[in-house]
């Protein structure tokens, strides 16, 4: 079964628009936050599409814990990271709740460019298994 990657690239999308802008004034705490959100929606997006794909090749995903369909997606060649940065990620997207927190904000910016470097190679991967 084919999968709908159009959410998925929306995300990703509108994620990188928000880098972008940061980036060219990295005081502008509003399009910080504005990263930070779409970090979070882009991470819980990316954590569905590695599911629904192993779910669509035969894997019994439904009892993975995170750890398990990290390392599989990871196997299969669809992620870029290992477990060690895909916990990172979920940590920072753990604290996004806090972005009033300069520190806890600065947490998540640190790591947004990995991130997402990491879901860019995953919609590429899906895109080309998905034909």
């Amino acid at each position: 079964m084919k999968l709908d990657l159009s959410s998925f690239n929306k995300a990703i999308t509108s994620f990188k628009i928000a880098i972008d802008e940061y980036k060219k004034d990295t005081k502008n705490f509003f399009v910080r936050d504005s990263v930070i959100q779409r970090f979070e929606y882009t991470y819980s997006l990316s954590l569905k599409m590695i599911k629904r794909y192993l779910e669509n090749n035969e894997e019994n995903v439904n009892e993975f814990s995170f750890n398990e369909l990290i390392r599989t997606a990871n196997e299969k060649g669809l992620i870029l990271g290992n477990l060690e940065n895909w916990n990172n990620y979920r940590l920072k997207r753990n604290i996004t709740s806090y972005t009033y927190d300069a520190d806890k904000a600065q947490e998540i910016i640190s790591i947004v460019d990995n991130f997402y470097n990491e879901v860019n190679f995953l919609y590429k991967e899906l895109e080309k298994r998905n034909d």
